[in-house]
């Protein structure tokens, strides 16, 4: 609905290979609690995750806003973003911080869909947000290091080949700063499950596959180290702007797929001889998540804007996840509501959409840590926690 960008041609491309994917696909991917593998093998092969790769390793070398499109249209056409954005993203930390070898090694694969680099596995089930207490240690020995400990919500382990894993390499008493001796590696996920971690399914409220996992002995070559070993935190801290403006990106599509469905519905939908739009009690709440929804639209872009520009963008991609989240909620629960008893059923697909919408209160971080931040980063409060 909003016309503030220029990227109309991704917008179109990206729309036509969605309608190959109707809603009929999502729906039964969504009952059988399988992954859209098609889907995400033509989104794939149609080079739109590789888009932040640049094209020396094989990728499009877009931008932050770029990538941002694609992922709303995604959303926006009815799908759902989640079973691949981690491919996106994720390569950024060895983008920023891997040797040369590594990046000649990992990237061209990963932008041709040879290897899928889907997951991250930092948090853990004691420490939650509070990532600088993880438990799980690497101890190097000899030319390895030894990973123990456990992981929790750790998405596509079963449909990527690689993740990348923060562990202590040095204890939390031996070092100055809390955020120090933390460091990051690749881990072939086939190999690893051969010899030293545990995968368990998690089963949750939406489609979306996620794991605990358990390391026990796990050896990692020292080659797959990224960067410098106890840099790890802050490496992590680099790609989680751009993480969070993709997210709200993927709440920007939800939010028009909720809009441009019920403003279809309630023109429609006739009860005492008046369409039901036409009540106020009706369209305030359509009319608030939709203002909510273009605010959200242009924080995004600014966000993107100053990471595209290499310029501190935390506040600005910490907000845009916020206000993304709010407006996305907000228009799922107008849909549902005036669709009353058919939004519930499958059919509709608006129960479904509800669902995996209502994650991004949550995750990738929940709304009020986001407030915590503006409130000690921004408006210089005491720090809250």
């Amino acid at each position: 609905m909003s016309n503030i960008d220029s990227y109309q041609d991704i917008r179109n491309a990206v729309r036509a290979l969605c309608a190959e994917f109707p809603d009929e696909y999502h729906r039964k991917i969504d009952e059988q609690r399988a992954y859209p593998t098609a889907f995400v093998d033509a989104l794939t092969n149609a080079g739109w995750l590789a888009a932040l790769i640049p094209t020396e390793y094989g990728g499009s070398g877009l931008g932050l806003a770029e990538a941002s499109v694609i992922m709303e249209e995604i959303n926006r056409s009815g799908g759902n973003s989640g079973a691949c954005h981690g491919q996106m993203y994720n390569m950024g930390t060895l983008l920023r911080h891997g040797s040369e070898e590594q990046k000649a090694l990992y990237l061209p694969k990963i932008a041709k869909g040879e290897w899928r680099l889907q997951s991250m596995g930092v948090t853990e089930p004691t420490t939650g947000t509070d990532t600088t207490k993880i438990k799980t240690t690497a101890v190097k020995k000899g030319d390895r290091y030894i990973v123990n400990g456990q992981k929790v919500w750790i998405s596509r382990v079963q449909h990527s080949d690689w993740m990348i894993l923060l562990a202590r390499t040095t204890p939390l008493v031996e070092v100055k700063r809390k955020t120090e001796g933390m460091s990051i590696f690749m881990v072939d996920l086939r190999e690893a499950e051969k010899a030293g971690m545990t995968v368990r399914p998690i089963a949750n409220m939406v489609n979306h596959e996620t794991n605990e996992l358990f390391f026990e002995n796990l050896e990692i070559p020292e080659g797959n180290l990224i960067g410098q070993e106890g840099h790890g935190f802050k490496y992590i801290l680099d790609g989680l702007n751009a993480e969070r403006t993709l997210i709200a990106a993927e709440c920007i599509g939800d939010g028009y797929w909720f809009i441009d469905r019920i403003c279809r519905y309630v023109k429609d939908r006739v009860v005492f001889g008046r369409p039901i739009g036409q009540n106020q009690g009706v369209q305030f709440p359509i009319a608030e998540a939709f203002i909510e929804l273009e605010a959200a639209n242009l924080m995004r872009f600014e966000a993107c804007r100053l990471f595209d520009a290499k310029l501190p963008c935390g506040a600005q991609a910490n907000m845009a996840k916020y206000l993304a989240a709010k407006a996305s909620w907000e228009a799922a629960n107008a849909c549902l509501q005036y669709h009353g008893g058919f939004g519930f059923a499958h059919e509709y697909d608006i129960e479904r959409k509800f669902r995996e919408t209502r994650l991004y209160q949550v995750a990738p971080i929940s709304t009020n840590m986001i407030l915590s931040y503006v409130a000690e980063h921004l408006l210089d409060l005491p720090r809250s926690y």
